[in-house]
């Protein structure tokens, strides 16, 4: 049965071997390229992943809008409609305001700590909280009302307590300390027990139980809906260029600190496609000059693929002999950009990375 080293002779008369050579060259390089993107973006994804630690397998971001000198003014808070539109994102999973005290609150320590402030308040859904322990609800005519407390707040206490000569307090001995909460109405103060029952990591605020925020707004503030200033909202990922980009179109205000891989990613994601762009445009240049050279190496030997074609071979026979003859080598550059890839990732995880905090 005829083989390829059969007719080999009377195909290589033309043969360049330069062009070959350089095709083979810029196949390998394109797809070291494409295959180094790929891992590239992977590992760009499981770091940032890794860095921006959640909670509960989602991400919880507190939103408000920007306040720029034009609509300093204006009334800058979240309407029902605002709310409705960013839960209808795909890529928010739920939102939910925080609800502002609309009465003046007081809060002091009594005669264990000689400090008094005024005070804001506000309540959010339960399922946005980081910790709900089971005493944080009130009902109508309760004296205490329960208090989440933020943990930043109480750090910023600890490092203002020393100069105002007042004693800093552990998280144990805040739960345990009474607060007085004087609530100013129409027709006077109402004085409230207030207790600490938890610290909050997620939520920068001092939250009280929302029947409570409902029910004191209505009574000592006339005002049973209050359209919140600022609103917290779930999503899958805080680092979603789809969130960024929608958060900044509807000039809405983040803490940086959240999204600031995000930002980071949409670069490094730029980069790496480009990258990847590149090595499929070599990949088919490199495949453009293997083309040429085929023509050329046909051309050339015109006289002889007609000889064999009129001793016999059939055009398929000689397409696919010469294809099969091809294809083995381009197996062999596909392996070896696959094992030069996976060498330059080990040498990355071992050298680059190795006793790295990531």
């Amino acid at each position: 049965m005829p083989s390829y080293k059969h007719i080999s002779p009377f195909l290589s008369g033309g043969e360049n071997k330069i062009s070959r050579s350089l095709s083979y060259v810029g196949l390998g390089v394109g797809v070291l390229l494409l295959l180094s993107s790929i891992q590239m973006y992977i590992n760009i994804n499981n770091l940032l992943q890794e860095k921006n630690s959640r909670k509960d397998g989602a991400d919880f971001i507190s939103v408000t809008k920007t306040i720029t000198n034009d609509n300093m003014g204006k009334d800058n808070r979240f309407t029902q409609a605002d709310v409705e539109e960013i839960k209808a994102q795909p890529f928010i999973t739920d939102a939910a305001p925080l609800i502002s005290n609309q009465f003046r609150v007081k809060a002091s320590a009594g005669n264990i700590i000689p400090f008094s402030t005024d005070l804001f308040l506000e309540s959010l859904d339960e399922k946005f909280l980081d910790t709900v322990p089971p005493s944080f609800t009130w009902q109508p005519g309760q004296p205490d009302v329960p208090i989440i407390f933020s943990s930043d707040f109480m750090e910023m206490y600890n490092v203002f307590a020393p100069s105002q000569d007042l004693p800093q307090l552990s998280d144990k001995t805040m739960s345990s300390v009474s607060i007085i909460l004087e609530c100013y109405t129409p027709t006077g103060v109402q004085n409230y027990r207030a207790r600490i029952v938890a610290l909050s990591d997620r939520i920068n605020s001092v939250l009280v139980p929302n029947n409570f925020m409902q029910w004191a707004n209505k009574n000592f503030g006339g005002v049973s809906q209050v359209n919140p200033s600022r609103i917290y909202i779930k999503t899958v990922d805080a680092n979603n260029p789809q969130l960024l980009s929608y958060l900044e179109k509807k000039d809405y205000r983040v803490n940086k600190d959240k999204t600031k891989f995000g930002r980071v990613k949409q670069i490094l994601q730029a980069i790496v496609s480009g990258l990847a762009g590149f090595g499929v445009l070599v990949i088919l240049l490199a495949m453009l000059l293997f083309s040429f050279y085929l023509q050329l190496m046909i051309s050339k030997n015109k006289d002889n693929l007609q000889l064999l074609l009129t001793l016999g071979y059939s055009p398929q026979w000689l397409s696919k002999t010469v294809a099969k003859n091809r294809v083995p080598v381009y197996i062999v550059i596909v392996l070896a950009a696959l094992l030069f890839t996976a060498f330059l990732q080990y040498c990355f995880q071992h050298f680059v990375m190795y006793g790295r905090e990531e």
